[in-house]
Parts: structure tokens; C-alpha cells; sequence
């Protein structure tokens, strides 16, 4: 009789730790339970180019109709040392041509 006393009490003991262990120290049992983790980041593999694909390639095209005072006189002093002329005519050609 009295070992069955001592095995129901240390049977009582072992459930009572077992129940403590599944709280996390420092919060209560009557806590709400915290919130899911966040899912874990996507990785993407890059594609492979093929062989015999062309590559792309994305080029940053000029502007044509936004042409300034400067640019327009560039222009006009490399058509005009194209033209052969020297420099005291290409100035006087490019302050013509930048003009118009």
C-alpha cells in the first residue's frame, strides 16, 4: 500500500513538470500565443542565355527634339570641319548654322 502511495505521488509530480515545461519561462499560461514566423524569402534562379539567342541589349536612345544652344553649335562646328573648312570660317559657319 505504500509503494502505491509513493508511485501515484511521484506519477502526480512527473505530470506537473511535464505541464510546466510546455510554458516558456517568463510568460503566463494565460498569454495569447505568438504569432506565426514570416515566410522565408523566395530565391530565384537567374535564366541561362542560350547558345544561339542574341543577347539583349537596352541602349539609351538621344533625344532628338530637346536640342540645346550648345549642342546645336557642336554640331554645326563638326559639319563644318567635315566640310574642310578652317577654323575662322567654321566659327562663322557654326554662328549662322546655330542660329536658324
Amino acid at each position: 500500500m505504500r509503494r502505491s502511495a509513493i508511485i501515484l505521488i511521484a506519477g502526480a509530480l512527473l505530470q506537473a513538470t511535464a505541464a510546466f515545461a510546455q510554458v516558456p519561462p517568463g510568460t503566463s499560461p494565460l498569454s495569447p500565443p505568438l504569432p506565426p514566423p514570416p515566410p522565408p524569402p523566395k530565391i530565384e534562379v537567374p535564366s541561362i542565355p542560350k547558345m544561339d539567342a542574341l543577347p539583349s541589349r537596352n541602349y539609351v536612345k538621344p533625344s532628338t527634339g530637346n536640342n540645346s544652344f550648345g549642342d546645336r553649335v557642336t554640331k554645326c562646328l563638326d559639319d563644318g570641319a567635315a566640310a574642310g573648312m578652317g577654323p575662322n570660317e567654321r566659327s562663322t559657319y557654326s554662328r549662322n548654322c546655330a542660329n536658324r
